[in-house]
Order: structure tokens, then sequence, then C-alpha cells
């Protein structure tokens, strides 16, 4: 299945010009791609450590996303409960970009989930330091891989250019308290913030300009690894609004 790219139809999306995501020429954070193919090929490089395809899809998300009850804050939707729904046109035209996105992704050697997200659970254990979704962040894989994020509805993840955040464990008001909760001897300390993933958060800068990343754009994010050649993508979940749910790919 290497390089089959037949699972994605043009009858049901269309290329967006990326002008829709503002980006300064000095960051140049994201590159975009107009197929699935350049999408897992194109390496990162330089500042550059998002890989978005950009991609206006049809169909009708919402009709998907109303048909899931949660009885908890979040949801995994699985291919075989999809196809139970029942839906109008639209509908349809949504459910098989879904399909199609998951069938190819898993068809790459990706392991996709796709989730229906009324809200993260909230980190209260540190008030000080919250470590949640929320949280401008990154990933960390002892292997080569990378994030793959596509919103199909409600608010988009955001990502935030490097030179614009700070890792928040080198904040000197935020590194003190960290050492008060430590209490153990200095040599640890620096095994102790990697443990317990403080070292995975960042801050926002004064002026940041965090960039959505869209709704129907399928992403690849830089991750923290032995072999990367860039710094890792900072990214968030968003706030949700009014109550509204998200429907999220990941993987």
């Amino acid at each position: 299945m290497e390089g089959d790219t037949t699972f994605f139809k043009e009858s049901r999306f269309s290329l967006l010009l990326p002008v829709m995501i503002n980006l300064s020429s000095v960051e140049q954070q994201i590159q975009y791609v107009t197929n699935f193919q350049d999408f897992l090929s194109t390496p990162f490089h330089g500042n550059n450590n998002a890989i978005c395809w950009t991609r206006k899809l049809m169909g009708d998300f919402s009709e998907i996303v109303n048909q899931v009850s949660l009885n908890e804050n979040m949801a995994e939707l699985h291919p075989d409960e999809l196809l139970e729904f029942q839906l109008t046109e639209q509908g349809q035209l949504a459910r098989e970009i879904l399909l199609d996105d998951l069938k190819v992704l898993k068809a790459h050697g990706a392991s996709p989930t796709l989730n229906v997200i009324q809200s993260y659970e909230r980190d209260d254990s540190y008030p000080f330091f919250p470590t949640d979704v929320y949280s401008f962040h990154v990933d960390r894989a002892p292997i080569p891989v990378d994030t793959f994020l596509c919103t199909y509805y409600g608010e988009p993840s955001e990502i935030l250019p490097n030179s614009q955040a700070e890792q928040k464990v080198l904040v000197p008001e935020i590194r003190e308290e960290l050492k008060k909760l430590h209490g153990g001897a200095e040599g640890y300390f620096e095994s102790f913030l990697s443990e317990q993933f403080f070292d995975l958060h960042y801050l926002a800068k004064a002026k940041a300009q965090p960039i959505s990343l869209g709704l129907g754009h399928l992403c690849r994010l830089a991750t923290d690894h032995p072999n990367s050649k860039v710094l890792p993508c900072i990214h968030r979940a968003p706030q949700e609004k009014n109550g509204q749910k998200r429907l999220l790919l990941i993987c």
C-alpha cells in the first residue's frame, strides 16, 4: 500500500491555498503540501516542524458528532460504529472521508484514533504548573515518529513558533517552585522534570501569535525524539466554545 493515495477521492474535497493560516516569512514553521504522498515524505528542516496538507472537505461532520452520546468527556469512534449511523447525503460524505483517512493512515503504518471530545480532563495536581493538553507542550517519543492531527469539527488545535515560546522549567519563579516540589538531591532534579513531563510544557511569550491549524487540514508535527533534526512542534488543544464538541483524528 506504500504510496497508494487512491482512498482519497477528488470529488469529496478540494485544495485550499495556505493563505488561511498567517505565518511570517521569518518563521516558515509550516510547510504546505497538496497530496498525501508529499504529506508523508516531506522532511522537516530548519524552522519547519509542521507539514500540513490543506484540504477543504465536503460533507456535514456535525451529523457524525450529533450521533455520539457521551457518557464521559470523550469517546473514541470506531469504523464499525460509523457504518451504523443513519445519515443524510452530506453526513455520508463526511463519513466516507473519515473512513478513508483512517484507512490510508493505517495502511502506512500509523495507528490513528478518531475522538469526539466534549472537553479534556484538567490537571489540577500542581496549580502553578498544569500539565494537561490545554497547556502549550511538545510530544516526546523514544523512536522517530511524528504526531498526526486533523480537526474535522469544532475548535481546531493550535501551534506556536518555537521562537515565541519559553520552556516553563526555565522560568526562574516556576523553577524554584518545582525545586520545592522535588525536595530531593540537585543531581536528580532534571530527571524529576522529565519523569513528571514538566519539561514538555511551554509558556507563550508576550505578543506571541498562536497559529490555528484550521478545519479539515491533515497536519504532521515534529516530536522530541533522539534522531530529530528540528525542534519539536509546540501545540495545544483549544478551549472549547459554548460546550461545542470536537471531532479529532490523532495518532
